[in-house]
């Protein structure tokens, strides 16, 4: 055998094969660029990089309330801490958090040049400023500590940095996510925030939840550049398997546009006001340019991009014997106007790349946020128990006050006085050291009231604690009431839309079989080219300055701008007059709710306009089944632009109160949607639009005013098929006599049948809670009078009082004065002997 060299005078050489080298140098290559670089964590949804970036601005204090700060002193703090890379790459990960059409649910805010859809580059990053978003503060760095999750080590043992953060929400699904490993990639849809809250929470109540319900709540990916997807399969598929092919297209529609000033040289013209998610506007333009230059598409006289920063707006214009139909379709065939999506969703599970499927997706968070839960309220109630238990020995102390002193006398130095604190004293050689630093000034009688008020603090947070911890079922109680309070903060509508099987089947047939032609035979013989069926909308809407007007007996009308509206002194019950007037906007449906619970759509051209037609009832403008039931609306309203991050607070009239949430009239039809499961006899009487915060405040006849917050503990969120809570206890006789959603700072009118009326200021009323008796708010001069109605004051308002007599009195809130909880008020001086007050009608004239 051949005597081996010692060449470097190291020792001994092994002889090793190359071709297990390179598979062993290989494969830890490749595990180090799976898990460190390129695969998201399931738990938190995050790659290192960007990980590294939201713990590094953490650490820098950019929290949403700071001001901006240079980018580059952000990748300077992430390469020199936490991540020895380029620096360019650091950057375009930062960047990609910024930009709101990559990122459904941006972790940053930006101040400067990030790029655009036409891929623009960005600015340098000395000349751009970020701090962190709203939601990645409260729903990623919130909970930050080595109490929540592990901590490692950086490259050279310098720093801490988290393994995973504690997130609150499961930003892999929110946000998506696309990475290219060795030999595997990931490339995971973003979804909708709200729904994906809703998945959790159903999986939470019901773990063995069928994929058919859990596929109704999230239906699908949605992107943050809006589009549509036009098939349902390729999304079930990527849900059960955790791989498939999502067809998005972008939104288009047919105008008519003028080329000139004469009408007669109007055009037909495809407008793109949305594109597939990741499609270049500006590199699709220049391919559509391209198709036309080479002929291989025709009947298009010109394209011109039109965006600005209200939205997208590409117009192309196309020739006058061109259906515009087919070139649509051709545009989807031949442009990336629609464009697949291959979703695969591929993460780290322990470390271990895994292909999930939706559910699986959902269960690892669930499994995380547990732990994590666990592990800072275990954190929560051990530093509680410290601190209760250091300040009973100051209580003790303070309770053994001649004894302490005399002790501390006699005391040759502090450690005598520590042992005979633990001799005399009874207690642990921590409560003698707190004692022997506590200063003079916790002798006073405020300063033990303090201490006291803190010990009963710390103790009833101990018991909530011991509560969570040891009941599985409070600890997911509380997972689901963090979820429900990110979803109404951070939670917003759909962007992207889901159209049926059917018209993608229409649209993929005539895309097979239709050829473009442009002669004038093939635009005037509708046989001659087949059209494409597309969900094209129409645009036909009222003016913008249109304005709805209501009337008192239900009758609608608009009408353009504003008019003046004089109030009469009094009118007769039968005749009718306006009640409200608001903007109608862009707004293209009306809610009307009836009595019965039930919320119907009304478009609003199908309301007629003043001067052309007679007013409408809303009744007559419902389903004809409504119609014969002839039960009278209670509320109309336009959706407001964030009804899916609201609520509705529904009272019915024997004191039920119900909280809904606004995206159960996301998919509202025809048939109607019922709001509120009403008992016999029992008719909804109160609605309004609300948000956790808020206080309600309900009256009674008998003059108690209850006032207590909107929160999950006092109203929780109910489904569409409850009956609602008791609101309040009605004593025999009494009745509910108002209604309203207030701010602290609001004022009340409270109007009785004889005819007293006063103003209230909200804050004179306890803060109570759900099914209380109230407060006694108004004194009544006789034991005949009652409360007739509770009205909102605000500035320069006006009510309308209907009486017995067949008045109506406008009465203007200003004028009434400001009283106490004893006071009766004042009365009108306008009723006639033996005339009562029936109700008050606020009158809401813009």
């Amino acid at each position: 055998m051949a005597r081996q060299l010692n060449l470097l005078g190291t020792g001994q050489i092994i002889p090793t094969p190359l071709h297990a080298e390179m598979e062993r140098s290989y494969l830890e290559y490749a595990m180090s660029v799976i898990i460190g670089r390129a695969l998201p964590d399931v738990r938190d949804g995050l790659k290192p990089v960007h990980r590294r970036i939201l713990y590094a601005m953490h650490e820098l204090g950019l929290t949403p309330d700071r001001p901006y700060r240079k980018c580059a002193r952000v990748v300077g703090d992430v390469l020199g801490k936490y991540h020895p890379h380029g620096d360019q790459a650091v950057y375009d990960a930062l960047v990609r958090m910024v930009q709101d059409f990559s990122s459904r649910y941006p972790l940053l805010a930006g101040h400067g040049n990030f790029g655009s859809v036409d891929n623009d580059p960005p600015a340098a990053m000395r000349y751009t400023e970020t701090r962190l978003a709203a939601i990645a503060h409260q729903a990623m760095l919130e909970e930050v500590g080595e109490a929540t999750v592990d901590f490692i080590r950086n490259f050279d043992n310098s720093q801490q940095e988290p393994v995973v953060l504690p997130a609150q929400l499961p930003l892999l699904l929110i946000n998506g996510c696309a990475g290219i490993a060795v030999g595997m990639a990931t490339n995971v849809p973003p979804h909708n925030l709200g729904e994906v809250v809703d998945g959790l929470i159903a999986l939470i109540d019901q773990p063995d939840v069928s994929d058919e319900k859990l596929w109704r709540l999230i239906p699908g990916p949605d992107f943050p550049t809006g589009g549509q997807i036009v098939d349902r399969s390729g999304i079930h598929q990527a849900y059960r398997t955790g791989r498939g092919t999502i067809t998005v297209r972008g939104i288009a529609a047919i105008e008519k546009i003028r080329t000139s000033k004469t009408r007669r040289n109007n055009r037909n013209a495809i407008v793109i006001t949305e594109l597939p998610y990741q499609v270049n506007k500006a590199g699709w333009i220049e391919k559509v340019a391209d198709l036309v230059n080479s002929g291989r598409l025709e009947g298009i006289s010109d394209i011109r991009d039109e965006s600005d920063r209200e939205g997208m707006r590409v117009v192309v214009e196309l020739k006058r014997d061109s259906n515009p139909r087919v070139i649509l379709a051709a545009l989807y065939k031949q442009t990336s106007l629609e464009a697949n999506f291959g979703a695969i969703m591929l993460a780290l599970v322990d470390q271990e790349p895994r292909q999930l499927s939706l559910r699986q997706l959902l269960q690892e968070f669930l499994r995380f946020r547990e732990h994590s839960l666990t592990r800072r309220y275990s954190h929560e109630l051990e530093q509680a128990q410290k601190r209760l238990h250091l300040i009973s020995g100051l209580l003790t102390a303070l309770n053994n006050l001649p004894e302490v002193i005399q002790i501390l006398g006699q005391a040759a130095d502090g450690s005598s006085a520590k042992l005979k604190f633990q001799e005399q004293l009874n207690i642990s050689e921590s409560q003698a050291d707190s004692i022997l630093a506590m200063p003079l000034r916790r002798i006073t009688g405020l300063e033990r009231q303090k201490l006291q008020t803190e010990a009963e603090d710390l103790q009833a947070r101990i018991n909530q604690l011991e509560k969570l911890l040891g009941n599985r079922h409070e600890l997911l109680k509380a997972l689901k009431k963090d979820l429900r309070s990110l979803k109404r903060k951070f939670g917003d509508p759909r962007r992207t839309r889901i159209i049926s099987q059917q018209a993608n089947n229409t649209s993929s047939a005539t895309k097979k079989s239709g050829k473009i032609q442009n002669k004038k035979s093939s635009s005037t013989n509708p046989k001659s080219t087949p059209e494409l069926q597309l969900p094209i909308p129409e645009y036909q809407s009222l003016p913008e300055d249109a304005v709805l007007l209501v009337t008192n007996q239900g009758y609608c009308q608009w009408s353009y701008g504003q008019s003046q509206h004089k109030l009469p002194r009094s009118l007769k019950q039968d005749e009718d007059f306006q009640i409200s007037s608001q903007p109608i906007g862009k707004q293209e449906r009306l809610v009307v709710v009836t009595s019965s619970g039930k919320a119907y759509p009304v478009q609003v051209t199908d309301i007629p306009s003043v001067g052309q037609k007679k007013s409408q009832s809303f009744l007559n403008l419902l389903p004809k089944s409504v119609q014969n039931e002839k039960k009278p609306p209670v509320a109309h309203f336009f959706l407001p632009d964030n009804f899916q991050s609201l609520e509705l607070v529904l009272l019915t009239n024997q004191g039920r109160i119900k909280r809904l949430s606004g995206r159960e009239l996301a998919q509202l039809t025809n048939r109607g949607a019922m709001l509120v499961k009403l008992k016999e006899q029992d008719t909804l009487r109160h609605l309004y639009w609300t948000k956790e915060g808020e206080e309600v405040v309900i009256a009674t006849t008998g003059g108690r005013l209850l006032r207590f917050a909107i929160n999950d503990e006092q109203l929780p969120i109910m489904g569409r098929s409850a009956q609602g809570n008791q609101a309040l206890r009605l004593r025999y006789g009494e009745q509910v006599a108002g209604f309203v959603c207030v701010a602290k700072e609001a004022n009340l009118v409270l109007v009785t049948q004889l005819g007293y009326a006063k103003k209230l200021p909200v804050s004179s009323l306890r803060l109570a809670n759900r099914g209380d008796i109230g407060t006694q708010a108004l004194q009544f001069t006789t034991k005949d009078d009652s409360l007739a109605s509770m009205v909102l004051a605000s500035a320069k308002t006006h009510t309308a009082v209907q009486t017995t007599m067949k008045r109506y009195l406008f009465l203007d809130l200003d004028r009434v004065k400001l009283w106490g909880k004893d006071g009766s008020g004042e009365r009108l001086s306008q009723l006639k002997a033996e005339e009562m007050v029936l109700k008050a009608v606020p009158l809401k004239l813009a």
